[in-house]
C-alpha cells in the first residue's frame, strides 16, 4: 500500500492500492470517537459498493445511515445539500461522528461542503471511485456546490480527515469517465514535470494507475502545504479550468468536465503560442497527449460566449482575471489578465 502523508490545517494520510475498501472501516474507527457514519453517495455508485462499504463500517463497530442522490453534476445544487444536512440533523450525527464520501468530484465536494458546514464542522472521508476524484477533487480540502452561473461559487476549504483510493473500484468505470479524469493527469504532468509528461505519454490510458494516483496527489499535496486557502502558488492548480468551466457552463454541464478542462488547456497553449509565451513544439505536444487520450481540443463556443462565462468565475479579482499559462513541459505561470483583454486571449487560441 501506498501512503502520501498531507500536513495542512488538518493532518491526513491517502492510502492508495488495490483491494482496500473492506478496510475502510477499520481505518475510519481508527480516526477515534466516531460512533456514527453517514455514508454519502450517488445513483451510479452505491449499487456498486454501498453495501461492501456500509458492512466494512459496521464490522468496525460503527453505526450508518445512508444518503445516496442522483448521479451527475446537477445534483450539486443548494437543494440537495440542504437535503443532505437535514438528513444529518435527523439522524442526530454530532461533531464527533463523520461523514465518508463514496463517489466522484460531484460527492466529494459536496459531501465536503456539508462537512464544513454542518455543526460547524465535522470529520469526513473521501473514497474516490473515479480517476479525477482520486488524482485531484479528494485532496486538498477544497469543497463546495455550484449556483446557476457558475461552478463552486459556494463552498469552504475543510480538509479530510483521510483519503482512501481503491484502484479496483477504476476498474468498472466506463472507458470515457476514466479517460475524463486523465485531463487532470495531463494537467499534473504540465505544471510539474516533464518527465511525468513523457511517460504518459509512452504508456498511453495503460499506465500504471497506482503510480499516476500517486505520483499526482504528491504533487498537490506539495501545493497544499505551501498555499493552503489558494491564495498564491495554488492558484497554478487552475491550468485549462477557467476557459474550461466556460466551457462546460456554455454546455449546460452536458459536456464533462475533463474534457471541458482539456479544451481549456488546449485553448490557453495556443493563445500562449499566439502571444509568444510558449513555443509552437510544446503546444503541439499538449495537444498531442491530449488526442492520445481521446480527448477534444476544440470548441465550437465564441470567445465572447467563453469570456462572459469566465468572468463569473471564483478567479476573477476585481478588473482582472487570473489565467494559468504554460511556458514549457513542467512550468507554468499565472498571467493576470485584464477582463477587456480576456475576449481577446481566448480568441487566439481558438
Amino acid at each position: 500500500m501506498k501512503t502520501v502523508s498531507v500536513t495542512a490545517s488538518r493532518n491526513y494520510n491517502i492510502l492508495i492500492d488495490s483491494g482496500l475498501l473492506p478496510q475502510l472501516g477499520a481505518q475510519v474507527a481508527a480516526l477515534g470517537n466516531i460512533q456514527t457514519v453517514a455514508l454519502v453517495s450517488e445513483t451510479n455508485v452505491y449499487p456498486l459498493y454501498g453495501k461492501q462499504v456500509e458492512d466494512s463500517l459496521r464490522r468496525a463497530g460503527l453505526n450508518v445511515v445512508s444518503f445516496v442522490f442522483p448521479a451527475g453534476e446537477s445534483s450539486k445544487n443548494a437543494h440537495v445539500y440542504l437535503e443532505l444536512v437535514n438528513f444529518l440533523a435527523k439522524n442526530r450525527l454530532t461533531r464527533t461522528d463523520a461523514l465518508v464520501a463514496l463517489g466522484g468530484g460531484v460527492v466529494g465536494d459536496l459531501t465536503g461542503f456539508a462537512a464544513a458546514t454542518y455543526l460547524r464542522g465535522i470529520r469526513f472521508v473521501q473514497v474516490p471511485t473515479t480517476l479525477l476524484a482520486a488524482v485531484d477533487s479528494s485532496v486538498g480540502g477544497k469543497t463546495a456546490i455550484d449556483l446557476e452561473v457558475g461552478k463552486n461559487l459556494v463552498g469552504a476549504f475543510w480538509q479530510p480527515s483521510l483519503v482512501l483510493c481503491d484502484t479496483d473500484t477504476l476498474d468498472t468505470l466506463p472507458r470515457e469517465i476514466f479517460l475524463d479524469g486523465c485531463a487532470e493527469v495531463i494537467k499534473y504532468a504540465i505544471l510539474y514535470d516533464g518527465d511525468f509528461f513523457h511517460y504518459l505519454a509512452s504508456t498511453g490510458p495503460g499506465f500504471d494507475k497506482a503510480y499516476v494516483i500517486e505520483r499526482c496527489v504528491t504533487m498537490k499535496r506539495d501545493v497544499v502545504a505551501r498555499d493552503e486557502f489558494d491564495t498564491g502558488e495554488r492558484r497554478l492548480l487552475n491550468l485549462g479550468h477557467t476557459v474550461g468551466h466556460g466551457v462546460e457552463a456554455k454546455s449546460n454541464f452536458t459536456l464533462s468536465h475533463g474534457k471541458s478542462v482539456a479544451i481549456g488547456t488546449a485553448i490557453i497553449a495556443r493563445s500562449a503560442v499566439n502571444y509568444q509565451l510558449l513555443s509552437q513544439e510544446c503546444a503541439i505536444k499538449i495537444e498531442n497527449l491530449l488526442r492520445e487520450f481521446c480527448l477534444p481540443v476544440r470548441t465550437q463556443d465564441s470567445a465572447k460566449e467563453l469570456a462572459s462565462f469566465a468572468l463569473s468565475d471564483k478567479k476573477r479579482t476585481g478588473d482582472t482575471v487570473s489565467l494559468v499559462v504554460p511556458r514549457a513541459i513542467g512550468r507554468c505561470e499565472i498571467l493576470t489578465t485584464p477582463v477587456e483583454e480576456l475576449e481577446n486571449f481566448i480568441q487566439a487560441g481558438l
